[in-house]
C-alpha cells in the first residue's frame, strides 16, 4: 500500500473513531416517567404553591437518561405545537398540571418539552407524540402513581411509611421492577417527592430504575417514616 493509501485508512479508521465516540456520549439508554407528589412539592419548594395541592402523584416529566447518570437535555430547538395540542389539553391539565403555578401548565409543558422530550428521537420525534405518550403511560398503561400505591392500600393519608412497603407497591405494579424515589426532609419530616418508573429504549417494557439516590444526599429516602 502507498503512503497516499496508509493516510486515506488512518483518515478513515479515526474519522470512524470519531463517530463511535461521538455517538456513545450522545442519546439515551432509557426513559424515566418522573412522577411528583403535590403536597410534598408545594412543601419542599421555595417557591409557594399558588393554589391547594391535591392528594395526587402527577406527571413531572418524560426523561431520556443514560446509565451513567448523564441525561441529554435540549437537544433541538423544536418548538411545542401549541395548535395541534387543543384536543390533550383537558387531559394534560389533569394529569400533567403545573402543581406551582396553575395558570401557566403550557409553560410547564413546554418547558419539559424543550429540555427532556427533543432528546427523545427516535422514539419521540415531536412535540405531539411526546404528551401522547404521556397521556397513553399514565392512563391507558395505567402507569399512575397514586392507584398503584393505593391498590395496596398506601393512600395519601399522611402517615409513617416504611420504605419496603412503597417500594413492594410500586414493584407488583412494574412487573417487579425498582423505581427510583426521591424525598425531601423538612425539619423533623421526611416526605415521598418523587417516584420514578423506568422503561427500555422504547418504552416497551418496565425496568429496573439505575442510580438511586444514595445516603448523604439530601433526596435519599429512608428505611423507615417516609410521610405519605
Amino acid at each position: 500500500m502507498g503512503m497516499t493509501g496508509m493516510i486515506y485508512m488512518v483518515t478513515m479508521v479515526f474519522s470512524l473513531t470519531v463517530l463511535v465516540l461521538c455517538s456513545s456520549t450522545v442519546g439515551y439508554d432509557y426513559f424515566q416517567f418522573t412522577q411528583q407528589y403535590q403536597p410534598a412539592v408545594c412543601n419542599s419548594s421555595t417557591t409557594p404553591c399558588k393554589d391547594p395541592a391535591d392528594k395526587l402523584f402527577t406527571v413531572h416529566g418524560l426523561w431520556p437518561s443514560n446509565w451513567n447518570g448523564s441525561h441529554p437535555v435540549n437537544c433541538t430547538n423544536k418548538t411545542m405545537n401549541s395548535l395541534t395540542m387543543g384536543n390533550l389539553t383537558a387531559q394534560l391539565e389533569i394529569i400533567w398540571p403545573n402543581v406551582l403555578n396553575r395558570n401557566d401548565h403550557a409553560g410547564f409543558w413546554n418547558r419539559q418539552w424543550n429540555k427532556h422530550g427533543t432528546c427523545g428521537v427516535p422514539k419521540i420525534n415531536d412535540s405531539l407524540q411526546y404528551f401522547r405518550t404521556v397521556i397513553k403511560m399514565y392512563i391507558t398503561q395505567k402507569q399512575n402513581v397514586s392507584e398503584i400505591l393505593a391498590k395496596a392500600n398506601i393512600k395519601p393519608e399522611g402517615k409513617n411509611r416504611t420504605l419496603v412497603d412503597i417500594l413492594k407497591a410500586i414493584r407488583s405494579g412494574t412487573n417487579n421492577k425498582a423505581p427510583k424515589l426521591k424525598c425531601q426532609k423538612k425539619s423533623s419530616m421526611t416526605e415521598l417527592v418523587e417516584v420514578s418508573l423506568c422503561s427500555d429504549h422504547n418504552i416497551t417494557q418496565f425496568i429496573n430504575c439505575p442510580r438511586p439516590f444514595p445516603q448523604g444526599s439530601p433526596h435519599f429516602c429512608p428505611n423507615n417514616s417516609i410521610q405519605y
